[in-house]
């Protein structure tokens, strides 16, 4: 029995956020648009996700709030922030489209209450729509004006479930047909075109066929043990932050026909740390050493807790742990209590006098309410005093079970590289052209980013790219889709 056989203008491989904005837009354009979904229902990572939209340049929210931003201060911020080695031409289009953007997600059925949750966190438990995300944290604030641009929607906590939803609805309504419990297997290929997709549905072969192109936006390669391994082996023995279907076969299959990958070591870590203990105490690592401004984005401290001597741990006294809101202490509590620094060092096996010089040195120049060391901000600089607290990131933030649990390594993390793509989604071959009729968006994509991050930046990234992809193939010459 020959294999079923379906024809649009556009398939859409992976229905995440990238996937539905990409769908929307061709649909918009007057495409027919097929999104395939190998999960049983659209969402992927992005639903999962925090739902942060990195968005600036005056977006009504920022106004409402009181803040003036500007295409040109975002795009000062994140081209280091996202850095080293950002790509700096999707990067000024992102700034530059940034409001727009914004007001597409409205468009989008996506509510934003004018509120600031202002204080450090990873996530706000309350529905305000805007919430800091490094801006306001030294070097960045040598570098550019301290703006929030954190759009969250009126949602408490992880909200990717209500972008997703915003998203699933406008691509739905634009026309587009979805396709789940459909895993695409490989490209077809027309000649000198990419000319459609293979596919499994229930165990059965399926064939679509792309008149105009085909859109991968597949995620990244975290779940992905191999290519880990070969590409970004630092993730290996982490935790995953994905839906569990992050196995790079959208970069895969790009790289069958001949596409390019970039910037495939580039990884984003989570660790779990309580920015508002940090902020009010210390983070310290296994030599018993400070070595970050503690009020960063907390991607920041991550980053550089992932490459120090371990394990590391957050310090506190008594009277900064008591100043922790209920709402941000997320159920968090030390393991551990000490009346004094010696007494602390030796149940953490930390070096003798380490605690003590370490602390010693930042209370003599928080007396005087600077942090010249690591430049934390004066707001949260003061003198320290016993009795002391340690929390062990390594035990996460669940309050059930955290006694006498095992630690894991505290890290949790994504891929930030891909397929190798233009502007407007065009995959790239290994010798720089354009392959014709294929398209990618999101995390199967290398992006905006180098090798920082900031979230939100996914969440944007994906749908504003997968956008112009969208935008792109609908509006490209259509093929003969004969191929078998």
């Amino acid at each position: 029995m020959s294999p079923a056989v379906h024809e649009f203008d556009v398939v859409v491989v992976g229905f995440g956020c990238a996937g539905a904005a990409a769908a929307q837009e061709a649909a918009a354009a007057g495409a027919s648009v097929v999104l395939l979904e190998r999960a049983s229902g659209a969402g992927g990572s992005s639903a999962q996700s925090g739902g942060e939209l990195y968005l600036g340049g005056g977006t009504a929210v920022q106004r409402a709030c009181g803040f003036e931003d500007s295409a040109d201060n975002m795009f000062a911020y994140l081209s280091a922030a996202l850095g080293p080695h950002a790509d700096l031409e999707k990067l000024r289009l992102y700034c530059e489209g940034s409001v727009d953007h914004f007001e597409w997600f409205r468009s989008c059925g996506i509510d934003f209450l004018p509120s600031l949750y202002d204080a450090p966190t990873w996530m706000p438990p309350t529905q305000d729509g805007l919430m800091w995300l490094g801006e306001n944290a030294w070097p960045y604030t040598t570098i550019a004006t301290p703006v929030p641009r954190g759009h969250r929607p009126a949602t408490e906590g992880w909200a990717g479930h209500t972008v997703m939803a915003g998203l699933i609805s406008a691509a739905e309504q634009a026309g587009a047909t979805t396709h789940v419990d459909t895993r695409a297997t490989a490209l077809v290929v027309d000649g000198d075109r990419v000319g459609g997709v293979r596919a499994r549905h229930f165990g059965a072969d399926v064939t679509y066929r792309a008149r105009r192109g085909v859109v991968l936006t597949t995620g990244g390669f975290v779940d992905n043990e191999v290519m880990l391994a070969d590409h970004a082996p630092a993730l290996l023995g982490h935790g995953k932050v994905s839906d569990g279907l992050d196995d790079g076969s959208g970069i895969a299959m790009g790289q069958s026909v001949g596409a390019a990958v970039r910037r495939m070591s580039a990884v984003e870590v989570a660790y779990t740390a309580l920015p508002a203990l940090l902020v009010r105490g210390m983070l310290v690592n296994g030599r018993g050493q400070r070595f970050v401004n503690e009020d960063v984005y907390p991607g920041v401290f991550s980053h550089a807790a992932f490459h120090q001597p371990g394990p590391c741990w957050a310090i506190v006294d008594e009277a900064g742990l008591e100043a922790i809101p209920a709402a941000d202490a997320w159920g968090v509590r030390p393991q551990h209590a000490a009346e004094t620094l010696p007494e602390l060092e030796a149940d953490l096996g930390l070096p003798t006098g380490s605690l003590e010089a370490t602390v010693g040195l930042y209370n003599r120049h928080a007396a005087d309410g600077h942090d010249p060391v690591f430049n934390k901000a004066s707001k949260w600089v003061r003198v320290l005093e016993g009795p002391w607290a340690a929390v062990d990131p390594r035990l996460g933030f669940s309050p059930e079970g955290r006694d006498g649990q095992t630690p894991g390594s505290g890290f949790s993390g994504f891929t930030l590289g891909g397929l190798h793509t233009t502007v407007d989604g065009e995959v790239l071959s290994l010798t720089g052209d354009p392959i014709s009729g294929l398209y990618a968006a999101g995390r199967a994509t290398s992006g905006i980013h180098g090798d920082g991050y900031v979230s939100g930046t996914s969440l944007g990234d994906g749908t504003f790219f997968g956008r112009r992809a969208g935008r792109a193939v609908a509006e490209s010459a259509p093929a003969d889709a004969t191929a078998t």
